[in-house]
């Protein structure tokens, strides 16, 4: 079992060398608070159960478990001790019952969501199967502003062109300015909601010289 990845995992938890809460998991509920330290405490153990020593891990339980109850304690205003009796449990495992902290959701006609910390024996599992998955690969989508340009139209005369180009401006709100009309070019990019515009290279040249365009009927 390395050392560095016990004090590497224990790190994000602590605060000069004792657990401390998470000030951004405050506003969440229980159920998540409890979810979020569970999942990662519960990845980080049975990726080691292999390990003859996985029972080192004792110290990771104790530092997350306490940093766990000091952010529900700060966030219902008690104390520790008070969040360990209300939300301490009981699961049974294959080596006995075990100790854990979990919150449930009851929802209407369903099984209530239930959150989970601890309550994995740090014991070794000599027969445990690692199942490593190959990472789905997700389609990337291409950018709009990329297959605006490779459809070789101005969005302002609709012609085809060989040469597009972007106009583009600082934000939407220089689109519509109070008391000050805007030129045609401006309504199409405020009623589109875009702050680019891909035009051909005579419209573009006409924007910039601050003349009206052409309207596409013309």
């Amino acid at each position: 079992m390395p050392l560095t990845v016990i004090k590497a995992k224990c790190a994000p938890y602590l605060a000069r060398g004792k657990p401390e809460r998470r000030k951004e998991l405050l506003s969440y509920d229980d159920y998540t608070i409890i979810n979020s330290y569970g999942s990662q405490y519960r990845g980080v153990v049975q990726y080691y159960l292999l390990a003859g020593d996985v029972w080192r891990f004792d110290r990771l339980r104790w530092v997350m478990e306490t940093s766990m109850l000091k952010t529900l304690a700060a966030k219902h205003r008690s104390t520790v001790t008070t969040m360990a009796r209300t939300f301490k449990s009981l699961v049974d495992t294959p080596h006995g019952p075990h100790t854990c902290f979990q919150a449930s959701v009851n929802r209407d006609s369903r099984k209530p969501l239930v959150s989970r910390f601890g309550g994995i024996p740090l014991r070794r599992q000599k027969r445990v199967a690692l199942q490593d998955h190959y990472p789905v690969p997700v389609p990337v989508r291409r950018k709009e502003l990329i297959s605006r340009l490779q459809a070789g139209r101005c969005e302002w005369c609709e012609q085809l062109t060989t040469v597009a180009e972007v106009h583009h401006v600082r934000k939407l709100a220089d689109l519509a300015r109070p008391g000050r009309p805007q030129p045609a070019w401006a309504q199409l990019m405020a009623k589109r909601r875009r702050k680019t515009l891909v035009v051909c290279r005579a419209c573009h040249e006409t924007i910039h010289a601050r003349q009206p365009t052409a309207t596409p009927t013309e």
